[in-house]
């Protein structure tokens, strides 16, 4: 649902009680967390019940499951999640009742207010980057107030409000979201095309990110990834602002730079370089060439801020990953079963190449699940090209999100687009079955990645039970 972003945002302490539709979404319930520690009363909503909720009710949050007029009889600041449709009853009586109704974009705003805010975006790898420069200014001391998009796997949080006066916010901008956010610096790792479903055209898309660069403060910092063509083009254009501009990446010609890169199963180590000369070494326990530059990216930010190599670089090491990235999630009967919330070609890529980087000798079979229709209608066959990569793939049906089904639209088109034997790719629509399609074509040995930005991530565990039965002789 779009609803407008105020032209004044009021800080958070000056909303009362504040009620949120759409409360165990990632973003949502993250604010919760901000909101209730700093004493604000808060509310919530959302379509079913879930973990989340439980653990916010744990803060003394009044989480309820399902939508009605009543919930919102006692707020004075309603937000709704961008997945909320219009017709929702708590979004309507808000307007009946003059209440304030506010985009998930006003309210991270209102709790960016005051602080030093720094703002990780692009296309891909803002939730990575994000995570991986708030577990470096952990470490340094720092303890920054931070805003997720997934759970840091070292706490189990996505969000919490620290004593310090840093603020790291993944920045959405599949909405414009970040135009609605005045930080003091930012982080933007790739400019790609996505989300055209809302902005109708590349053009459109690519322009949020050049307004936004007049959303960060003067005199202010932006670290741009321009080893990616769209950063890359952005930086030339802060250059010519008031911005400290830094570009990191692995080329000649960064302002800091990744070099003698080394993958070894789950470990990922380079050396950073900057103005010719070695500034040290990183190691990390997460593998592929993109986390590296995600987390020159952070160390890049964490550097400009004013915080030691040393320091960071250890916080760094010590990054446990985030959920849906390249999680594990279990090994059973000799498989390693792992999760990742891509769903663009371009993540796809990469994440199937530190697959591969895992699996070593082993062979990779994937359970892919397109997300939305419009996004699959644009993107199924460089989905299916993707794919190719992996040994066999299971492609399960659409997962709509808040759209729609388009006639000729579903995962049958991405299944098709895939340039593997036929035999080793499968169109599995009946989601009961897709689990069993998964556990049939596993071998010892093998490495199992679930991807897509929907319920796919419940499938793995449900591969593992069916592996261990296998195993234990009860399947």
């Amino acid at each position: 649902m779009k609803i407008p972003v105020p032209e004044q945002v009021d800080p958070a302490e000056a909303l009362g009680r504040v009620h949120f539709v759409g409360i165990g979404g990632a973003s949502l319930s993250g604010l919760a967390r901000i909101m209730t520690a700093r004493g604000l009363t808060v509310t919530g909503s959302d379509a079913k019940e879930s973990t989340v909720l439980t653990s916010l009710r744990a803060l003394g949050i009044v989480c309820r499951v399902g939508h009605a007029r009543a919930h919102v009889e006692e707020a004075d600041t309603v937000v709704v999640s961008t997945a909320i449709r219009a017709d929702n009853p708590e979004v309507a009586r808000a307007g009946e009742l003059g209440l304030r109704v506010w985009p998930r974009s006003a309210a991270v705003q209102s709790v960016l207010l005051g602080r030093k805010a720094i703002v990780v975006t692009g296309t891909h790898g803002k939730t990575t980057t994000t995570s991986m420069l708030t577990t470096a200014l952990l470490a340094c001391g720092a303890d920054p107030s931070y805003a997720i998009g997934s759970t840091l796997n070292a706490s189990g949080l996505n969000a919490a409000a620290g004593t310090g006066d840093i603020f790291v916010a993944e920045g959405d901008e599949s909405d414009a979201a970040i135009l609605a956010y005045t930080p003091a610096g930012a982080v933007v790792t790739n400019v790609d095309a996505d989300h055209l479903d809302h902005f109708g055209s590349v053009e459109a898309y690519t322009q949020v990110f050049d307004a936004f660069l007049d959303r960060i403060q003067p005199e202010g910092f932006v670290v741009c990834c321009v080893d990616d063509p769209g950063a890359a083009r952005l930086a030339d254009l802060a250059d010519d602002t008031d911005l400290e501009v830094i570009r990191v990446g692995r080329g000649e010609g960064c302002d800091l730079r990744a070099t003698s890169l080394a993958f070894a199963g789950e470990t990922s180590t380079f050396e950073v370089r900057a103005a010719g000369r070695s500034v040290g070494a990183v190691a990390l326990r997460v593998p592929g060439a993109h986390f590296v530059v995600d987390a020159l990216a952070a160390l890049a930010a964490g550097l400009r801020l004013g915080y030691g190599f040393e320091a960071l670089s250890a916080g760094l090491a010590g990054f446990r990953g985030s959920g849906r990235r390249m999680e594990f999630k279990g090994r059973a009967d000799g498989i390693a079963v792992y999760d990742s919330y891509a769903h663009h070609p371009a993540e796809i890529t990469a994440d199937l190449q530190a697959a591969r980087a895992i699996a070593l000798d082993g062979r990779v079979v994937v359970c892919y699940q397109p997300h939305m229709y419009s996004r699959t209608r644009v993107f199924g066959a460089a989905m299916g090209t993707a794919l190719g990569v992996a040994d066999e793939v299971v492609v399960m049906d659409v997962y709509a999100a808040r759209e729609d089904p388009e006639p000729g639209v579903g995962g049958g088109t991405v299944a098709e687009a895939i340039p593997l034997p036929a035999d080793r790719v499968e169109f599995e629509a009946d989601w009961s079955k897709v689990a069993a399609r998964v556990a049939e074509r596993a071998h010892p040995g093998d490495l199992v990645l679930t991807m897509g930005a929907g319920d796919v991530t419940d499938i793995g565990p449900m591969v593992l039970s069916l592996l261990e039965q296998r195993t234990s002789g009860r399947l």
